[in-house]
């Protein structure tokens, strides 16, 4: 089995060297660059499983370089976290709308890394065994191309809307919980600001349509077709 190859992104050489170098003591195969232009660059070449990306880059930022790269159908199932010293709430809900699929706080001990780094990769070899398109009333959700279609019209969502949805329409009518979302689309590892979950729902709102969604007081949320 070949190892999975990781792409590290950040402006601070010693964080590329200390990060590399316990990465590959756990036998990933690992690649550097300290800027959002070279990262996208590379990330086409080099296809990882994995991008930890910094915030505050030179010449292009980590969201930017984030948002790029989710719309480059090369590199659509390519993993994104940002590693970053950035931990306010709203630069965290700003990382997810971006696309990202975690948000690592800095400083943080190696081993906590890299069991975060693991999840990660593991999530996206489960998420592998994809299923045929899901047909709902005016919606159809094709998980093989990260495509939505309503009323015939075909629209991408980032990953992680796309992700909520799924899970959301996966059983209509179902209460899902606050923490069964979490724990589902983001993971258990994972540390996001309280209102997460709801910036998500909203632009899932805006996007297709209020009536589908409802929101369960105290509990969680819905799928309604």
């Amino acid at each position: 089995m070949s190892a999975q190859k990781i792409l590290l992104v950040d402006d601070e050489q010693d964080i590329l060297d200390l990060v590399k170098y316990n990465l590959e003591k756990e036998d990933f195969e690992v690649q550097t660059c300290n800027n959002g232009k070279e990262a996208i660059d590379l990330a086409l070449k080099f296809q990882p499983d994995l991008i930890l990306l910094d915030v505050m880059m030179p010449r292009m930022d980590g969201m930017e370089t984030c948002m790029q790269i989710r719309e480059n159908k090369q590199l659509e199932n390519v993993l994104i976290a940002f590693l970053t010293a950035r931990g306010e709430d709203y630069s965290q809900i700003a990382g997810f709308d971006a696309g990202a699929d975690d948000y690592i706080t800095k400083p943080i001990k190696p081993r906590v890394l890299i069991s975060r780094v693991k999840a990660l990769l593991r999530r996206k070899e489960a998420g592998e065994n994809i299923g045929s398109p899901k047909a709902l009333k005016g919606i159809s959700i094709d998980k093989e191309r990260y495509v939505v279609l309503k009323d015939g019209e075909e629209m991408t969502l980032p990953k992680k809307e796309f992700e909520l949805l799924s899970l959301l329409t996966s059983q209509p009518g179902r209460v899902f919980t606050r923490e069964s979302i979490l724990s589902n689309v983001w993971g258990n590892d994972v540390i996001v600001g309280d209102r997460t979950i709801d910036v998500h729902i909203s632009k899932l709102r805006e996007k297709l349509g209020d009536s589908f969604f409802k929101t369960v007081k105290g509990v969680g949320y819905k799928f309604e077709e």
